[in-house]
């Protein structure tokens, strides 16, 4: 592609990504990310971005330390962490009123948590967690899958888990069952503290440096006067797992510069922090704006 059509591209593809889609609802949309992390969809791979819309069969990837919550249409909130791969099948047409479908977790922890002020979806919606499915009845539970096996908290509600052709019912908070990798599995109690210790693992906390849809402050990757050079700055963000976007600006001299930028954050002492990753997993020098 050519360097003026790729740049015209990067320009669009960050307009409507925060503009949003009025044609249809989409099964899911990213809340917030804490940077690296990508979307695999259709043989391309793209950063994963605050606000963007997901479609059945994306596979999300985060990265080392990253983060993502993901809201989808029914009103439940999905939240990973980081080095997970996780993806959504739905072939329901309008999923905010009536929601059937998948959710992956191929590798990594998740939280998955039902809209509780939100009037109640009609749902047909299993999980699957490594080698064990869970039947959803309107719940908040916490999961992982890695090599020494699977583990499923349930927090609130309650839970039908099928592996291995066995069934376990669980309706106790705070128990978790426990599935390593050829073991017995079994169902114990969860202790707050080792609760406290698994949510890290997917919560986003104040000094993440996580970007949202609706934050006044960005990341300047960097600005150039060529096509050229702000696409080869684009293109170092975006493969980092960093979801920029080409911002034009009309120059003095009556030409053109092109500034690449990162994300929106909530404040400046966020913005340092994801400019830092940045930084580190790049030869940028991103600079933080409002």
């Amino acid at each position: 592609m050519r360097p003026l059509n790729r740049l015209l591209t990067a320009f669009a593809t960050g307009v409507l990504l925060h503009s949003g889609s009025c044609w249809a609802i989409a099964p899911a949309t990213v809340e917030v990310v804490q940077a690296p992390a990508w979307v695999d969809r259709g043989g391309r791979t793209l950063p994963l971005a605050a606000g963007m819309e997901l479609k059945s069969g994306d596979l999300v990837r985060t990265g080392n330390g990253a983060r993502a919550y993901l809201m989808l249409a029914e009103g439940s909130r999905v939240k990973l962490g980081e080095a997970a791969r996780f993806s959504l099948h739905t072939r329901s047409m309008q999923p905010q009123k009536s929601f059937r479908g998948a959710l992956d977790v191929i590798a990594g922890a998740f939280r998955f948590t039902t809209a509780k002020l939100k009037k109640a979806v009609p749902r047909d919606m299993a999980i699957r967690v490594g080698t064990a499915t869970i039947g959803i009845r309107g719940t908040d539970v916490w999961g992982k899958t890695d090599k020494d096996g699977d583990l499923i908290a349930l927090l609130e509600g309650r839970i039908e888990i099928t592996r291995a052709g066995q069934s376990t019912e669980m309706s106790q908070a705070m128990t978790y069952f426990d599935a390593p990798r050829g073991k017995d599995t079994a169902v114990k109690a969860l202790d707050p503290e080792a609760f406290a210790r698994l949510a890290r693992q997917t919560d986003i906390i104040a000094g993440d440096g996580a970007a949202n849809a609706k934050g006044g402050w960005t990341l300047v990757a960097g600005s150039a006067a060529s096509e050229e050079t702000a696409l080869e700055i684009y293109d170092q963000a975006r493969d980092a797992g960093f979801a920029a976007r080409i911002r034009p600006r009309a120059a003095e001299d009556g030409g053109w510069r092109y500034q690449v930028v990162v994300g929106r954050y909530a404040s400046a002492a966020e913005a340092d922090v994801a400019a830092a990753r940045l930084k580190a997993a790049t030869e940028l020098k991103p600079l933080v704006t409002r």
